[in-house]
């Protein structure tokens, strides 16, 4: 029997954490544009250590809403 913070643990598992420079590469716009939209609240990311680690799920949420309003 699984109980919440065992199937938290799994969830935070399939978590696939991005550097910045893969963001950029992903997004094609250069770091600082991705550490803008980090600093500005537009992409959630969390920091490890000195450096950034961007949710892959949150870039292709911020990619949805962006594609979105362009439409």
């Amino acid at each position: 029997m699984t109980g919440p913070a065992t199937q938290t643990e799994e969830r935070l598992a399939e978590v696939r954490f991005l550097t910045v420079a893969e963001v950029a590469a992903l997004m094609r716009v250069s770091k600082m544009t991705v550490y803008r939209l980090v600093h500005g609240g537009e992409l959630s990311a969390v920091r490890v250590g000195r450096s950034f680690r961007v949710p892959e799920h949150a870039v292709h949420t911020y990619l949805r809403g962006a594609f979105s309003q362009t439409a």
